[in-house]
């Protein structure tokens, strides 16, 4: 199976240039060189702006297609970069809230916790264009791999629903308890740094655990988000531009959502159904094959009903019930300490 691709080599460094200044301007504007927590203000206008550019790429590709290879084209491939990047996006929702699990257990304190996701989002960056090539590659060699794809999706969508309000237990995950078994871990943090020296010897911060985790977590997730895009589109270009969007947003969206997570508990469901769906439409590919736009329809109409149904279902709680509950991206977890000592 030959994959034809609408990127051009001059596309693909022209993208990978906009990704690589892109990510210096929000390291040093969203970031800054000093910790700090970021605002739920900051947040939403750096949400905005990677949603606006995501769009405002999609838009020039539309253009540029339009008046290189026709009409058709053009709207072919727009509808599957939104496609795609709406996928994405949502499933990036669920590593949002693992990450806030994963900072509340070790009690991270919100002016470090942006530091982790700088490191997490370009680790991601660098394991899904790896896991994007390798994809691709699979697929134009052995088209049974798109079944292959689709029925570990569907079973991941089940498997999602059945275990969807079962949280993860880290006090026996086998890599947490291997590196506190093995590494000389500090008590305390050390600002934002994930290692230190003492005395002539290199120790591990309990940040650095956090980081091993948080990269862990989205190789984890990557798994289940790089086949659901190639039952969008098998085009490399945009399987890749589409996840790099979604991932370039994460951070901003971690911290717009850290405080609200809670009121979105059926979004679970949601994701859970649409990777069910698109399983199901990578298995029936060779059958009947479903229009991106009824494709982006369901996946739409998914997605916003779960948010919705979420918001309904807690609209209805009472403030005690509210306040009595700690903030995740502030103070919740200070029961557990950060780490043992090494």
């Amino acid at each position: 199976m030959e994959l034809i691709s609408i990127g051009t080599p001059l596309m693909w460094a022209g993208f990978i240039a906009f990704v690589l200044v892109m990510l210096a301007l929000d390291l040093f504007v969203l970031g800054g060189k000093q910790a700090h927590k970021v605002s739920v203000k900051e947040a939403a206008a750096w949400s905005v702006a990677w949603v606006t550019l995501a769009l405002a790429f999609n838009g020039l590709l539309w253009w540029w297609l339009d008046g290189t290879a026709g009409r058709e084209v053009a709207n072919a491939k727009a509808l599957e970069f939104l496609t795609g990047y709406l996928i994405e996006k949502s499933l990036s929702v669920d590593n949002i809230f693992v990450f806030l699990m994963i900072f509340s257990y070790f009690a991270v304190p919100p002016e470090y916790q942006r530091r982790v996701l700088i490191y997490g989002v370009l680790g991601a960056i660098v394991m899904r264009a790896i896991m994007i090539l390798a994809g691709a590659w699979l697929v134009s060699q052995f088209h049974w791999v798109i079944y292959l794809f689709g029925a570990f999706l569907v079973f991941t969508g089940i498997k999602m629903l059945i275990f969807a309000e079962q949280e993860p237990n880290l006090e026996k995950n086998p890599l947490l308890r291997w590196m506190r078994g093995h590494l000389r871990i500090t008590a305390e943090y050390q600002a934002e740094r994930f290692t230190v020296v003492k005395d002539g010897v290199r120790w591990f911060t309990p940040l650095f655990l956090v980081l091993v985790l948080i990269e862990v977590t989205d190789l984890i997730f990557a798994v289940d988000s790089i086949p659901a895009i190639f039952a969008i589109t098998t085009d490399p270009f945009i399987v890749f531009t589409s996840n790099i969007f979604a991932i370039l947003g994460l951070r901003a969206l971690y911290f717009l959502l850290a405080d609200i997570a809670g009121r979105f508990h059926l979004l679970k469901y949601g994701l859970a159904m649409v990777l069910v769906f698109v399983g199901v439409k990578m298995l029936i590919v060779d059958v009947y094959k479903v229009p991106i736009g009824i494709a982006l329809g369901v996946v739409a109409i998914i997605i916003a009903s779960s948010i919705l149904a979420s918001l309904a279902a807690t609209r209805q709680r009472s403030p005690a019930a509210e306040a009595g509950k700690v903030s995740v991206a502030g103070t919740a977890g200070t029961e557990h300490e950060p780490a043992r000592k090494g």
